[in-house]
């Protein structure tokens, strides 16, 4: 079973203080602190703002249905997500910890001591 795009933003839109806005040409949903998903303007992708370690995670569960997304914010943990392969369970779990890590405070710079 796949995943559809209302299904997908549905989903994304119950999570607790998700909203939606336009981010170049996709739909991003976030959190007040960031985003925690795109999704494409022709509904076949939604991209998840994971780290790397989650992103490494997701691409070995489920192969078919995630890779890194190509160049720079792929390395950063920037992972696509097919919604035509990937079942119902594994894409609420994923959806649910990029709402969580962008729920979180931005790790900021240690700060010096005077």
């Amino acid at each position: 079973m796949s995943m559809t795009v209302q299904q997908a933003r549905e989903w994304a839109l119950a999570l607790e203080n998700a909203s939606e806005a336009l981010h170049f040409d996709r739909t991003a949903f976030r959190t007040p602190r960031r985003i925690f998903a795109t999704l494409g303007a022709d509904g076949c992708d939604m991209n998840f703002m994971f780290d790397p370690m989650l992103q490494a995670f997701y691409c070995e569960q489920a192969p078919d249905a995630f890779s890194p997304v190509p160049g720079g914010w792929g390395r950063m943990g920037a992972t696509r997500c097919d919604l035509a392969r990937v079942d119902p369970a594994t894409f609420r779990g994923a959806l649910a910890a990029a709402h969580a890590r962008a729920s979180q405070p931005s790790p900021g710079k240690p700060r010096r001591r005077t």
